[in-house]
């Protein structure tokens, strides 16, 4: 798959792996857009990257409606590539000591946002019988700690989403990859107040930069291959049992 000149759309873009993605994709030639709940940051990261950016939140439909309708408007109705990166960890706790709506945004936001982008993608794609869908997930969907129950069900729920839609889009000529990662240097952690790590392990983590050539790596893979699943995890970080 030659990316230059390709539309894609990055999800959550503007930091962390999102921003890594976008730029990766950028510097490959495509024809880049970027969504995110934070105006201002999109549009500090649009600026920075030089691509499109439209405020969208995943567990939106209207925002996906409005998404795809002002990509496609600029590519004549294609869409290549679409990176589901949004996510959040939004509470991370015992389930007992969440609330109703943290445990729906939680689900909405990791697993339903996806499955949305997905539809409307995948309607382009088969179409055009090309293309390709990267969803990023989380280590959590492999394992189990304590209080990562609801974010770890609906990272588990968006890997087995992922083998489903790859048996439906294959017949069409479009790929479906899950990248699962572990420990990166991304927001994260603060963002779902878990602190942050000191400065030496967060370097041996998976950098933005990093996983934005992981996922121009997985598109220009020859169109008659596909990788369903990779896992990348640092090895600084000690899963046991694994």
């Amino acid at each position: 798959m030659e990316i230059k000149g390709m539309a894609a759309i990055v999800t959550g873009g503007s930091k962390g792996y999102g921003y890594g993605i976008a730029s990766a994709l950028k510097k490959a030639g495509a024809q880049v857009w970027i969504t995110g709940r934070d105006a201002k940051a999109l549009k500090s990261a649009a600026e920075t990257l030089g691509v499109n950016a439209v405020q969208a939140d995943v567990a939106s439909a209207k925002d996906w409606d409005n998404l795809f309708a002002q990509v496609t408007a600029k590519t004549g109705g294609r869409l290549d590539i679409l990176v589901n990166n949004a996510g959040a960890g939004v509470a991370i706790a015992p389930v007992v000591e969440q609330t109703d709506e943290a445990i729906i945004s939680s689900i909405n936001i990791n697993l339903t946002g996806t499955i949305l982008g997905c539809r409307r993608a995948g309607r382009i794609m088969s179409g055009q019988k090309s293309g390709i869908i990267i969803n990023i997930s989380s280590v959590c969907a492999l394992y189990a700690w304590p209080a990562w129950s609801v974010y770890s069900a609906a990272k588990a729920g968006l890997n087995k989403f992922g083998h489903g839609l790859y048996t439906e889009l294959r017949p069409f000529g479009v790929r479906v990859t899950t990248i699962t990662p572990s420990w990166g240097a991304t927001e994260f952690g603060s963002a779902a107040n878990l602190g942050t790590r000191d400065e030496a392990a967060a370097k041996k983590c998976m950098q933005p930069e990093e996983m934005g050539k992981l996922v121009v790596d997985i598109c220009t893979m020859p169109d008659h291959l596909a990788v369903p699943d990779i896992t990348v995890q640092p090895l600084v970080q000690e899963i046991v049992p694994m």
